[in-house]
């Protein structure tokens, strides 16, 4: 008997027994899935069943290679469905659509700095002597700076610099991290103790005072925040894709793939990568606000984004000086600062939700 008859007929003799059980009458189309095995899309039976009226049940079996995934049952003549168990495709959209929950407000930052000089209503850097320290009003909706500036403009502006500096500096950290880790923990031995040695020194030094020394030692300029906090946050990365790449690499798909003659470099972009990649992301934007916090932080000491730029911890810091006197100054980018930070802490938290399966509510 072929190999796909043997593992569905079982399934199929159950699915007789339930259409007999509840008065399915006439001809029935399903498909049961013979299985999966580590993502590798797996044959299927698909069997006509027809029951007649005192539940005997007969079968012509017609093999291909279906889709996993639960359609349902349905009930009626000539109707067909899909039995099998549910494939994590399926159940990561139906998760995506439930639990990504702030999907809009990441196209709203997003399309908000993207297209921030049509959306800001005046030039964030113009000065104007007659509005210094304005209160909210028509012209100046959030009100102005102690050089007229309008603060909404700013703040619009502000977000371009913002992300922009914290999706860089993060995709640069998660880059470097990905090598080393993969790296140290697929050849281990030497390669691993000298990688991981140096990711312990790092690790012994506070990551934000760190990056306080290399920009002070580089020079104030938001480009240097950059530098520095790069270099000091691909270590927590590092360490945590080496010990997944430990935790992959004895699998027996490797070792198959080691035995038929594999070279290294198939086996980390073809076979580890690709396992490792959800957790980077879940990582990635979790550390996202993290990084915007910082370097907003370094901006706020003088380090970071110069004058004028319309940076949001410079505007923290210009405005220090007039809190008592124009307290709107500090408040609005404290809170643009914040409202971006937890928002995308939320991402991060949903997108854990959805690629981990142990979270299921």
């Amino acid at each position: 008997m072929p190999l796909q008859p043997m593992i569905a007929q079982g399934g199929i003799r159950r699915h007789q027994d339930l259409f007999a059980q509840h008065g399915f009458i006439g001809s029935t189309k399903l498909t049961v899935a013979a299985g999966m095995r580590r993502g590798v899309e797996a044959p299927s039976v698909t069997a006509t069943l027809a029951v007649a009226p005192d539940g005997a049940g007969r079968h012509t079996e017609a093999f291909g290679h279906g889709r996993r995934g639960l359609s349902g049952i349905e009930r009626g003549n000539n109707s067909e469905s899909k039995i099998g168990t549910e494939g994590p495709h399926d159940t990561l959209l139906a998760r995506v659509d439930e639990q990504c929950l702030m999907r809009p407000f990441r196209l709203q930052y997003g399309l908000v700095a993207i297209a921030a000089p049509v959306v800001a209503p005046q030039d964030p850097t113009q000065v104007d002597a007659s509005a210094i320290l304005a209160p909210s009003s028509s012209e100046h909706w959030l009100g102005a700076d102690n050089l007229g500036r309008d603060i909404l403009s700013r703040l619009i502006h502000g977000a371009r610099w913002s992300l922009g500096t914290a999706f860089i500096a993060t995709t640069l950290v998660v880059v470097i991290g990905i090598t080393v880790g993969l790296i140290a923990g697929f050849f281990g031995g030497l390669v691993d103790d000298i990688l991981m040695r140096i990711v312990d020194v790092l690790l012994a030094f506070p990551s934000l005072v760190l990056a306080l020394a290399i920009v002070g030692m580089l020079g104030p300029s938001l480009r240097n925040v950059m530098i520095g906090m790069v270099a000091v946050w691909w270590v927590d990365y590092a360490r945590v894709i080496r010990g997944l790449t430990v935790s992959l690499r004895d699998r027996e798909y490797i070792t198959s793939a080691h035995c038929i003659g594999c070279p290294s470099h198939h086996i980390i972009f073809r076979h580890l990568l690709p396992n490792v990649i959800p957790s980077v992301i879940v990582l990635a934007t979790l550390e996202l606000g993290a990084m915007m916090l910082a370097i907003s932080g370094l901006s706020f000491l003088g380090l970071g984004a110069q004058p004028p730029t319309p940076e949001r911890g410079a505007m923290l810091n210009n405005g220090r000086p007039f809190f008592q006197s124009a307290p709107q100054l500090m408040i609005y980018p404290g809170l643009a600062i914040t409202i971006a930070v937890i928002g995308f802490n939320l991402v991060g938290d949903s997108l854990r939700d959805v690629l981990d399966p142990r979270m299921k509510k």
